[in-house]
């Protein structure tokens, strides 16, 4: 055991002789590195776990990458077909990182009751779709099956569209479709029944989309069972979105495009980019008031300990092992710190994650109606580590007021 540790691990005892000004100062820091870890570790959970839930909402209703015809078509209704058959489909095996790829294909409709009518955009789906995007957000029925060689007329419909024309799980309604070539030509009209009600939350998504059997758009637009309106692709990394659309484009056809999510809901995602700063900005200030609060205490403990200091150099201690005595000892106090900010913060968002108990007072602004949780283990160690290493680098330029004191006046100090 060196010096300076020993030095300092008899003062963090108590053994050197007793605290008495510093003690309630250095109360106050510790609280302050408890806090303020608290603060930013709810911070950074409830920021990447909002942004974590908006993209999967986004994802789950148009996937991450879209491959379509290459036209001048930017509408939510699928106008041209391209064939199914193609080297990437069910599966990419040349690119990486690509979880899922299914064929669907959407028509705008109206749904029309005996008191009223609403617009809407079916999107059709296959045996291929994946509906574990869905299975949480269902909430009432059932996820209709589209495995049959029949035709199904089972939908799946949103639980907001179903109060705005008073319709319930196992209802039957008509919905018309116009035909694109000639909308003065008698629509198309469908039966449709609901095998089950879905809640997003995203109200944009809620409003329009209806899921139902992509064999009915086929059959409507005159399309062979090989034609579908785009494919949706889900990767495994959202962070790769960039990379990925562009291996994808490179590798399809050139009759085809190839759009990501974060160009179809720029404003979404501009919105959530925020969250990087915000977060930031919280942690940079929570760092700042905990280290100043460690710079006071340390500032006081030095004042208290100024004879002590003065016996040190008499006996020919050097300046730098005497500073280093009281960083090891703040280091030791913001452990202490760090220790119950992370009991008390982990607590807190490991109750609200499993019991949702805290919610958004305004919910439609922020897409879901509590606040969601992410927690990356490896992000809070970089988290510990870094208030630790910062606020002992800002303990620094205040440790090197030891220098400055005399020994003949620091032993006769009281």
């Amino acid at each position: 055991m060196n010096f300076e540790f020993y030095i300092a691990k008899r003062l963090i005892t108590g053994k050197a002789d007793k605290i008495s000004i510093s003690a309630p100062i250095i109360k106050i820091a510790i609280a302050a590195i408890a806090l303020g870890l608290i603060m930013m570790l709810i911070a950074i959970t409830t920021g990447v776990g909002l942004k974590h839930k908006i993209r999967e909402k986004v994802a789950a209703f148009n996937g991450h990458i879209q491959i379509s015809n290459f036209d001048n078509n930017r509408s939510d209704v699928s106008v041209s077909a391209i064939y199914r058959n193609q080297d990437f489909y069910p599966e990419f095996k040349e690119i990486e990182g690509i979880s899922h790829v299914q064929a669907v294909a959407s028509k705008g409709g109206i749904i029309r009751t005996e008191s009223t009518f609403e617009g809407f955009i079916t999107k059709g789906v296959g045996p291929d779709y994946n509906w574990d995007n869905f299975s949480e957000y269902l909430v009432a029925g059932q996820l209709p099956d589209y495995s049959d060689k029949q035709v199904s007329d089972e939908v799946l419909l949103s639980a907001l569209m179903a109060n705005r024309l008073n319709l319930k799980v196992g209802d039957s309604f008509f919905a018309v479709f116009p035909k694109e070539a000639d909308p003065l030509n008698q629509p198309n009209q469908r039966k449709f029944s609901i095998a089950g009600l879905y809640d997003s939350g995203f109200e944009e998504f809620d409003e329009k989309y209806l899921i139902s059997d992509i064999r009915h758009i086929q059959r409507m637009n005159k399309w062979e069972a090989d034609e579908i309106g785009n494919f949706e692709v889900f990767l495994d990394d959202f962070d790769d979105i960039q990379s990925k659309s562009n291996e994808i484009h490179n590798y399809t056809l050139s009759e085809l495009d190839t759009k990501d999510i974060t160009q179809g809901y720029f404003q979404i995602f501009e919105w959530i980019r925020l969250f990087d700063f915000n977060i930031a900005l919280i942690i940079g200030i929570m760092i700042i008031v905990g280290g100043i609060n460690m710079i006071t205490a340390l500032l006081v403990l030095i004042l208290e300990r100024t004879p002590m200091i003065g016996v040190l150099k008499a006996v020919g201690a050097a300046n730098w092992s005497i500073r280093k005595v009281f960083l090891y000892n703040a280091a030791y106090l913001i452990g202490i710190g760090l220790f119950w900010g992370n009991l008390i913060g982990l607590g807190i968002l490991l109750l609200q994650q499993k019991f949702r108990w805290f919610k958004f007072p305004n919910p439609e602004e922020y897409y879901i109606d509590y606040i969601p949780v992410y927690i990356n283990p490896w992000a809070i160690l970089l988290l510990n580590l870094g208030v630790l290493v910062l606020c002992l680098l800002m303990l620094l330029i205040p440790s090197h007021i030891i220098t400055k004191i005399s020994p003949v006046k620091a032993i006769k100090f009281d």
